[in-house]
């Protein structure tokens, strides 16, 4: 694939831009993936209701991520440029995969997934420095997405039965 399409998907469409583009920080925290994952929140309702062709739409996004996370912004020197935010949309939807699709759902796992992605836990931030880049980019999210899932379902759970 051309490295100028690898980086526009892995970028959210260029949405990782915008903050990148205002930011006066440097480094990783720049407010990329709260964009990043704001676009898999807007694009969560065009997923399928049928749970069977949830597994297999995520799970191929997955490996699409994996794939495309490895080979974007080659030319930079950060393993896990906050460019690529194609991870936090595999990661957040990941999250569905246990949970209904609801809008208040999405709302608690962008919260909680956010967080997650933010402070990295044990083992997240581990998970960073597997060696293959891709994989190494992309598990981070879904590590930080299960953590997300489950205090979602709980959230939820307890909110709705009060």
């Amino acid at each position: 694939m051309n490295e100028k399409i690898i980086n526009f998907i892995a970028s959210g469409f260029y949405i990782s831009y915008i903050p990148d583009h205002f930011s006066k920080k440097k480094g990783k925290f720049r407010g990329c993936g709260l964009f990043g994952t704001l676009l898999a929140f807007l694009l969560y309702p065009l997923l399928p209701e049928k749970k069977l062709y949830l597994y297999i739409i995520v799970f191929l996004f997955i490996i699409f991520s994996v794939y495309v996370s490895h080979n974007a912004y080659r030319n930079g020197n950060q393993d896990d440029n906050p460019l690529i935010v194609i991870d936090e949309i595999s990661g957040y939807w990941f999250g569905f995969l246990f949970l209904d699709k609801s809008l208040i759902n999405a709302i608690v796992l962008f919260i909680f997934f956010r967080f997650f992605d933010t402070i990295k836990p044990y083992p997240i931030k581990r998970l960073e420095n597997l060696p293959h880049r891709g994989f190494a980019i992309v598990i981070d999210d879904i590590i930080a997405s299960f953590y997300a899932t489950l205090l979602t379902y709980i959230t939820v759970k307890i909110i709705i039965v009060i």
